[in-house]
Order: C-alpha cells, then structure tokens, then sequence
C-alpha cells in the first residue's frame, strides 16, 4: 500500500471540503498542488501525525534493506532496535494526535506481542474505536476504501483477522475477514487471503468455492495453497494432488517457499505489494498459512513425496543461489 499517496489524498479531501467541495477537474488539480508541497497543506494534528508514521514507516523499510546480509544473532538485535525506534516514532504521533487511529494500530504492530495479547489489544483498539466514533458509515460508493478518512478502521479489522489466523482462531479470523470484505467490496486489504487459509482449515469446501467466485475466480498465490489444504483436509487426495501441481506450477518458488518457509516481518500496516504468483507473493502466502500448516503436520511431508515437487524445490533453490 502507497502511505505516500494515501497522505496527499488526506490532505487534498481536508482542503478540499475546507473549500466546500470541489469539481472532479479542480480536485485533481488541487491533488497535484499537494503532492508539490504537502507540508503546506497539513492543517490538521491528525495529518501531522499521518505524515510522521509514513516517514517512519519508511525509515523501517529501509532498515530491513540488508536483513539478508545479516546472520541470526544481528537481525535480530536490529530488529529489536528497529521495532523499538518505530514504537517511539508511534509514541511521538501519539503526542500529536491522542486519538490518532493508525498511531494507535502501528504501536500495538510494533510491540511484537504474541498472537493472544496481540489480539487483546486489537480487540480493545476496536472497541475503543467504535465507542468514540460510533458504527462507520458506508460512503455513497458502498465502499469504506474510497473514504480515505476511514481507512484506518478498516486497517484494524484486517489486523484482527490476520491475528485471529496467527492464534490459530480460523473461524474468528473468517468472521473479520468476511465483514471486512462487506464493508470494502474492492478488498484493497486482502482480507480475501486471510479467509481462504481459514476456510481451507475449517474444511468448508462452499465458503471456500464462495468466496472464489465473489472475487471472479482470480487466483493467487493464497487460493492455490488453500486449495490445496481444503482437499487434504478432506481426504481427496486425487484433487490435493492437482491442487498441489496448480500450486507448483503457478506460483513461482512455491515448492520451495512450502518446504523451506522464511521469515516475513510484521506488516506495517498492510501486507507488501506483489505480483500474483510471483516468488514474493507466494513466500507471503505460505507465512501467513503457517498456523494452518503446523495444524496439519503431515502436509509439507505429503507434498515433498508428490512426483517432481522436492525436485522442483530444489532446483528453484540452486538456480537462484538460495540454500537447500
């Protein structure tokens, strides 16, 4: 997600109703002043903080530039220095901005709570959220996305339902995805993903085909593993198999990124861009699958007896110099 362009369009949306409202045509020349110069737009305490939390957002993706360069035993002493600066940085928006909602969100993502105190915090966010602002109201687009001013809420219940997976809370973790989903149809959050690992590990086969066709049967990299899952769980083993060789074949590294996971550091906010079936979408994928995974030990045994998939794995590991 572009934290970037979502701070001009903040601070175009606040002159512009300032100035009454605007014409499609005079927004957009407005947005293009904005983009020249947004420190001269920023009027109001909750943009100040915006502005500081994308600026620190950016120096922590930064930071991890050279992570792989890095043995165990230093990643992870800079990573707790990183995660421990982003924390002030939160703190200082905060001074800001008490009330300031992605503040409020990125400081619980940069303490690095484990999954349950994670999702207790999350959950009182949300609530505190919803008692100070009262139920959020759908734009006339039917779509909280297109109100940039809503996004941070929407950013909580895509946290919630991606902690409810990571404590392995599938049906919780659904749930949030699903209501997520109705109030932004567009799904720029992905809360999709979320709820096809889940579904796959509750072995509903018609949630699962449901939401397939709700977003017109696009695949990626989380479908195809979830798929996968679903027929295992089941005991379908013919379609696992296809499933599997789907999986293999589409995704890039995906035998490799299953059999030989790494880690993916916490979203902040959102989770990266990628290209649908790409080696970075489907190492996503395959992270966030990992409660779901170790729920079912066999299944990573299983894959790497499929015919050409250990092979596949090893020869996308050798061909780009990763280890095996």
């Amino acid at each position: 997600m572009n934290l970037h362009e979502e701070l001009m369009e903040r601070l175009a949306h606040r002159r512009s109703a300032q100035l009454g409202g605007l014409s499609p045509a005079a927004y957009a020349e407005l947005l293009l002043t904005v983009r020249e110069s947004p420190s001269s737009y920023v009027d109001d305490p909750h943009d100040q903080a915006f502005m500081q939390l994308v600026d620190a957002v950016d120096r922590v993706l930064r930071s991890r530039d050279d992570d792989e360069f890095r043995d165990d035993e230093s990643f992870m002493e800079e990573r707790t220095q990183r995660m421990a600066r982003f924390g002030r940085d939160c703190a200082q928006a905060l001074a800001v901005a008490p009330d300031s909602i992605h503040a409020r969100l990125l400081r619980i993502l940069a303490s690095d709570y484990e999954p349950d105190r994670q999702l207790d915090e999350l959950l009182e966010l949300d609530r505190s959220v919803d008692a100070e602002l009262g139920p959020m109201t759908l734009p006339e687009s039917g779509d909280a996305w297109t109100d940039v001013f809503l996004r941070g809420r929407l950013r909580i219940k895509a946290a919630l339902s991606r902690t409810c997976l990571d404590s392995a809370r599938y049906r919780m973790a659904n749930d949030y995805g699903q209501a997520l989903i109705a109030d932004s149809p567009c799904d720029a959050l992905g809360a999709r993903h979320t709820c096809a690992l889940s579904l796959a590990r509750l072995e509903d086969e018609e949630g699962f085909e449901a939401l397939d066709a709700r977003f017109d049967r696009r695949g990626d990299s989380w479908q195809q593993l979830g798929r996968t899952i679903l027929f295992y769980k089941l005991g379908r083993m013919p379609a696992a198999r296809r499933a599997l060789m789907g999986f293999a074949n589409l995704c890039e590294g995906g035998p490799y990124a299953l059999l030989r996971p790494v880690m993916v550091d916490t979203y902040l906010p959102d989770r990266p861009a990628a290209e649908p079936y790409s080696f970075a979408e489907v190492t996503l994928a395959v992270h966030e699958a990992d409660p779901v995974v170790c729920d079912v030990p066999d299944f990573c045994a299983w894959a790497e007896q499929q015919a050409n998939f250990g092979d596949q794995a090893r020869i996308f590991a050798e061909r780009n110099g990763f280890g095996w």
